[in-house]
Order: C-alpha cells, then sequence, then structure tokens
C-alpha cells in the first residue's frame, strides 16, 4: 500500500504505471470522479492486489467467499462496485485480498439520520462494525420522537452491521432542548417512561444497543447524569443490550464549561460499554478557518482519555467532513460551508489550486479566489486519515467512529479495509 501525493505535471495513468497498479483500481480507491484531471498535492492511495478471481457463468458472492475462506462483507471491502444484490458478470476481477498486511482487528461505528442516501449506506456498511441511526428525542410526556429510521435498520441487517439507537435532546423540529435535558435528569418519573419506551422501541425494531448523546448539560447536573447511565447500563444490561456514551472532548479532569461539567471520563467510562471521543469541531461553521480535528489536540484528548478509561472500550471520533470559510474570518459574521471530503478536493481541482499540508494539524487545506472572493478550505483526506489511524493503534483504541455517513469518502474505507480487519459482530 502506498499513499502517494500529486505533483506537478502527474496524471493517473503515469502514476498508475510508475506504481504498477490498475488505474481502474486507483479510480475505485480513491472515488476519482473526473480521473483525467487531477489537483496537484491530491493524496492517492495505491493498493495492489495480492489475489484475485475472475468471475464465471453461475458464481455468486457467497460461493466465491465461501471457496477462499472469507466472507462477503470482505468482498465487499475491497470491491467496492459490488453489491449484495446484483448478479456478478462473466470476466469480472474481484480482489481477495491485497499485498497490504493487516495490523491488527478494530471496530468502526458511523452514523447517520434518515436523510442518508441509500446507495451511499449501502457501499459505506461493509466497512461498520456499529451503524449509530440519529436520531430519537423524547416529549416531556416520555414519548419517543422517532426517526424515519427502518430502511436504516434493514441495510444495517443486510450487512452485519450492528445497529444503535441514538437518544439525545432533539426536538420535534431537529433542535436540541438544554430544558428537556435538565427535565429527564431531574424528574424520576419522566426518566422512567423514556428508557420503558426506548426499550420497546429496541425490542420492536431490533437495535442492539443504546447510544447517550447529551452535550452542553446544564450546570448541576453533573451527578443526575451519571446516574441516568448507570440506570440505562443496568436495564439495558438486563436484555442484552449494551450502551454507547458520547463524550465531549477533555484533556483534564479540571477542564470547565458547559460541555465539559457533566462529562466524568472515569466515572462514565467505568460504567458504558464503550465510548465515543468527539474529537472534531475544532474548526467549525462559526470559528476561524483551522483544521476540523488537528492532530494535535486530537492527541492530547485521546492521551487524556486512555488514563481515565480502558483503551479497548474506546472509539476516536473521525469526522467526515471540511469547511470552507469565506476571508477574511469575522467572528460573527463568516459562516464557513460544511462539505465533503472528496467534494473538497473536485473543488481545488475545477479551481487550478494546489493542496497543502499542514505538518501540525496532519490536515489537508488550500485556497482559492472565486467571483472576487477569498476562500479557505480545510478537510480530511488518506493521509491525514492515517495518522489518526496511526493514534489509534500506538494507543490500542477499540477503533473510530465516524460523524458522518451522508458524504462520500472512499479513499478512507479503502484504507481502513486495506490495513485492518474489520469487526463484524
Amino acid at each position: 500500500m502506498v499513499i502517494y501525493t500529486v505533483q506537478p505535471g502527474d496524471s493517473l495513468y503515469s502514476i498508475a504505471q510508475r506504481f504498477r497498479v490498475s488505474p481502474q483500481r486507483v479510480i475505485l480507491d480513491n472515488g476519482l470522479s473526473e480521473p483525467q484531471s487531477l489537483a496537484v498535492g491530491q493524496s492517492l492511495l495505491l493498493l495492489s492486489p495480492a489475489l484475485t478471481y475472475t468471475a464465471r457463468q453461475g458464481d455468486t458472492l457467497p460461493a466465491i467467499a465461501d471457496h477462499f475462506g472469507v466472507t462477503p462483507e470482505i468482498l465487499l471491502q475491497n470491491n467496492p462496485r459490488l453489491s449484495l444484490s446484483a448478479p456478478l458478470r462473466v470476466g469480472q476481477d474481484i480482489v481477495i485480498h491485497f499485498t497490504a498486511a493487516k495490523r491488527r482487528r478494530i471496530a468502526l461505528n458511523g452514523y447517520a439520520s434518515s436523510s442518508v442516501d441509500r446507495n451511499l449506506l449501502g457501499r459505506t456498511l461493509p466497512y461498520l462494525t456499529y451503524l449509530t441511526v440519529f436520531g430519537y428525542g423524547f416529549t416531556l410526556e416520555g414519548r419517543l420522537i422517532p426517526p424515519d429510521d427502518l430502511p436504516l435498520l434493514e441495510l444495517a441487517r443486510q450487512h452485519q452491521t450492528l445497529p444503535v439507537m441514538l437518544l439525545s435532546s432533539v426536538t420535534e423540529d431537529g433542535g436540541f432542548n438544554s430544558y428537556r435535558t435538565e427535565q429527564l435528569l431531574q424528574n424520576p418519573d419522566l426518566q422512567r417512561r423514556v428508557l420503558a419506551n426506548v426499550l420497546a422501541v429496541m425490542d420492536q425494531k431490533g437495535y442492539a444497543g443504546l447510544d447517550l448523546d447529551f452535550e452542553f448539560i446544564p450546570q448541576g447536573n453533573f451527578q443526575a447524569y451519571l446516574q441516568l447511565i448507570e440506570t440505562a447500563a443496568e436495564q439495558l444490561h438486563a436484555k442484552g443490550y449494551f450502551l454507547h456514551v458520547d463524550l465531549a472532548p477533555k484533556t483534564s479532569s479540571s477542564q470547565k464549561g458547559l460541555l465539559y461539567d457533566a462529562h466524568d471520563y472515569a466515572a462514565i467510562g467505568a460504567v458504558a460499554d464503550r465510548v465515543l471521543l468527539m474529537t472534531y469541531e475544532w474548526g467549525y461553521t462559526y470559528g476561524p478557518p483551522m483544521a476540523v480535528a488537528p492532530l494535535d489536540q486530537v492527541r492530547q484528548v485521546a492521551e487524556y482519555a486512555v488514563s481515565q478509561i480502558s483503551p479497548e472500550k474506546i472509539l476516536l471520533g473521525l469526522p467526515n467532513y471540511g469547511y470552507d470559510w469565506i476571508l477574511p474570518f469575522e467572528r460573527g459574521i463568516t459562516r464557513a460551508t460544511a462539505i465533503g471530503n472528496e467534494y473538497a478536493v473536485e473543488i481545488a481541482r475545477r479551481q487550478g489550486a494546489a493542496i497543502l499540508f499542514n505538518e501540525t494539524a496532519q490536515a489537508p487545506w488550500f485556497d482559492y479566489t472565486r467571483e472576487g472572493l477569498e476562500h479557505v478550505v480545510w478537510f480530511e483526506d488518506v493521509r491525514s486519515i492515517e495518522k489518526k489511524y496511526d493514534l489509534m493503534d500506538e494507543l490500542s483504541l477499540l477503533g473510530g467512529g465516524y460523524w458522518n455517513l451522508v458524504r462520500p469518502f472512499q479513499q478512507n474505507w479503502s484504507f481502513a479495509a486495506a490495513r485492518y480487519n474489520l469487526q463484524k459482530l
């Protein structure tokens, strides 16, 4: 496996020839929409198959998988254009495995709302251990506010991905409500009704676990939030379900602020089955231009986390997006546009911008001018993702969790499958 940075004068075919890889494979693994034109500074994942099979008349994906002692999901990981339902083409080459050695076994989680493109989700699920469906809210009477989750649950089951129900303070209009959070924590009757309804939905729809995602918890509710987690864990475990909890990106136990106060890493980590570190949003919609998940900042959070929580419980948060800012940045006025990582490269290609790589943040960025306005873009590519996975390995974390799955990022998934055995439970 090679990660290559495009240089001036490079073309897809010159790169493929130099590294003795198939141009079609490069297109596939990097999600290239316009392969005849590359951006200078663009990163490319170059994978070399070690074993392939040519499909014959009557072949099926499960039969081929069984013949080579792998699973259909592994074949889908190695061949992103394959489908569980579509018939194989005679003469189609199928990669059984690559030359890259696997490092270890990891778990991957991804968050998706009901608005996700079903075809995109179907191509992503082969790589995921968990699909966390965003998200259920609740009323002050204890009724749940459900998303349109049944199509997502059906897709998850098809790909042996465990569906996780998410509970937060999301309201009927899609916003978040701290008052409802406080009422849930302070009102035992409301809490009892909400948890009873959560368990009923999990039983009915086939969820495997629950994710608690409560952020900006009103002050004075630290103990009440921990009690909610303990109560939820007890009730879930009694029925064979697991509990995930999302944690704000803290770097010390003394860190203050509404985002951090109620997120006691040690106490929550002792109760939850797994936690997600929300290690993203340093660069955010209303903030100054910078990397969404700069590695130096992510490292501080992860190193603190493993001092408080068993590493095998920790999923490192990974951003599947970037931002495009118009300059000059003016606080309170400038509003960045969230974009996909593949789309960021497409902007650079169309604008003739050279992509640079910040060594401190370990993240790609570029600037360009359109209609007289200066822009700067920070995003993720396979280089920045590799550094985050290296950190996961260094600290022996369980794996990673992606926020979120609504945008394509194929080189990320191809990288993960080539380097790791991806857990399916």
